[in-house]
């Protein structure tokens, strides 16, 4: 078990540039370089498939050449740090904010970030949702204090334009695309067996950022109130509801 750890040790140092820590298991350091080149290739064909798999917006958005050309030079920066590439990109979003030849996009980075939740909600933990019959139960002042949590799968991002609306409708095909300057926001979760979306209101992500925060339903809607003051948030609520967005429900005190 030893000299397997101190292969794989020496294995990680080769591949990061330092061939000659594989001399103790060559015949030449030749033959180790020739392995650790095709080792290279095959890694980084698999780092370039999976970040196609993962980001299909943004594939669909720049083209097949334009966006396997970045993200070989992600996956040289950023080589993966497990076996599975199942997540592989975690931080190909903030790379591409990064990334000069997309400066004529700047929305490409937000599209990266909706796609990475996309596959977040995707592989988050199961959980069943919470039934809407667990607030009809309650008081309302108990109902008020009461104080939820989010289903595991729940992710939700907010834009000052019409970001989400864009994805959306890329990720559906869509050839017109356009972007929008009304503030949207995005929710995924997969209550189910699989992940839905919804283009939501400031309002709407105001609420379940109080709730992730903690705080209680009377104080999320306080907050969803403040940003968007026309907002009907009992509607508002029971969309959320009805998405299968809560994973537990503690009551308050009246």
């Amino acid at each position: 078990m030893s000299e397997l750890l101190d292969f794989q040790d020496a294995f990680v140092s080769a591949l990061g540039g330092s061939p000659l820590a594989l001399s103790a298991w060559l015949a030449s350091p030749e033959a180790g370089e020739a392995g650790l080149s095709v080792y290279r290739n095959t890694v980084a064909k698999g780092c370039v498939d999976a970040l196609a798999a993962n980001f299909p917006t943004v594939l669909s958005m720049v083209g097949e050449d334009w966006f396997r050309a970045a993200a070989a030079l992600f996956a040289r920066e950023a080589p993966p740090t497990h076996a599975a590439l199942l997540d592989y990109g975690q931080d190909f979003p903030s790379w591409l904010e990064r990334f000069p030849p997309a400066g004529d996009l700047p929305y490409l980075a937000g599209i990266a970030h909706l796609d990475r939740l996309w596959t977040e909600a995707l592989f988050a933990a199961e959980a069943p949702p919470l039934p809407g019959d667990a607030f009809a139960a309650l008081a309302p002042d108990v109902l008020a204090q009461a104080r939820v949590s989010l289903h595991p799968s729940v992710r939700f991002a907010a834009f000052d334009a019409g970001l989400p609306s864009l994805w959306v409708a890329a990720r559906a095909g869509a050839e017109d695309l356009e972007l929008g300057d009304t503030p949207e926001g995005l929710l995924l979760a997969r209550p189910g067996a699989a992940v839905t979306r919804r283009v939501v209101s400031p309002a709407d992500i105001a609420f379940l950022a109080a709730c992730r925060a903690g705080l209680s339903l009377a104080q999320a809607v306080g907050r969803a109130a403040e940003v968007q003051p026309e907002a009907d948030v009992q509607t508002l609520f029971a969309a959320l509801i009805a998405d299968g967005v809560f994973g537990a429900l503690n009551p308050g005190s009246p």
